[in-house]
């Protein structure tokens, strides 16, 4: 496993020893949790950006935001995600869906 170093605020690195005694864990562990779902909330903000502004497809999406696209779907449901995608892309998009 590589080794990656970041430098951190006092408060940054107080709030991260505070969270990994919460969830009884090191702060090695704790990090690589933050990071992961950090990362994870990332894509998938920047999917629902573009998703949301007509720049990408259902497909699209699902690829930028590391999910299927039924996973997609449901995140899109949950927001409440509205699109003007055209017959075309959503015929697209289903037959790529019935593909996978």
């Amino acid at each position: 496993m590589p080794t990656v170093s970041v430098r951190i605020g006092d408060d940054d690195k107080a709030e991260l020893d505070e969270v990994a005694q919460l969830l009884e864990q090191d702060r090695s562990t704790t990090m690589r949790q933050a990071l992961r779902e950090g990362v994870e909330t990332l894509r998938t903000r920047h999917a629902v950006e573009r998703y949301q502004s007509d720049d990408v497809s259902v497909n699209e999406a699902a690829r930028l935001a590391g999910v299927s696209i039924a996973e997609w779907l449901e995140i899109a449901q949950e927001r409440g995600l509205t699109t003007q995608l055209g017959e075309t892309e959503l015929s697209f998009d289903a037959e790529r869906a019935t593909e996978l």
